[in-house]
């Protein structure tokens, strides 16, 4: 199911490569720009949390280098430009089926564990985005739940 999710959101149309990358447009922008603020919820940009951020659009979209590079400036400029989360939300939702959108708070969830630490700010920016992309709490508890088990693994 995982790979089926992941094969989704790699298979999302991002335009033209050349092309500046716009959140309004592009769910990657959109879903980097989320990423960017969960990682910052909590005021504390941890080295830990960044790597995260990088591997996760990197294997979810399936790009490196420059292009991962394009995408990681793109979705931080969004995230330091946005008045809300709607819109980012809102282009999720539009682009997204209920499963991929439950992989998405996932992927919160792991940028989250990955120094190790659960943040309010943090556990409530993922519930604020869960609640406008359509995801019930039953299954965000149970994201959190099995991101926080596999981060104790690692």
């Amino acid at each position: 199911m995982f790979d089926r999710i992941l094969t989704f959101l790699k298979d999302i149309p991002a335009g033209g490569r050349a092309q500046q990358l716009r959140p309004e447009d592009d769910p990657r922008v959109a879903a980097a720009a989320l990423l960017f603020h969960v990682l910052d919820a909590d005021g504390i940009r941890d080295a830990a949390e960044m790597k995260r951020l990088r591997e996760t659009l990197s294997a979810t979209y399936n790009v490196s280098g420059a292009e991962l590079e394009h995408l990681l400036k793109a979705g931080e400029k969004a995230e330091q430009e946005a008045i809300d989360l709607y819109a980012f939300t809102s282009v999720l939702k539009r682009h997204l089926d209920a499963d991929a959108r439950k992989q998405f708070i996932g992927l919160m969830w792991g940028v989250v564990f990955a120094d190790g630490e659960l943040h309010e700010l943090e556990d409530n920016l993922v519930w604020r985005v869960a609640e406008l992309i359509g995801v019930d709490n039953r299954d965000r508890v149970l994201l959190r739940q099995q991101m926080q088990d596999k981060s104790s693994e690692d």
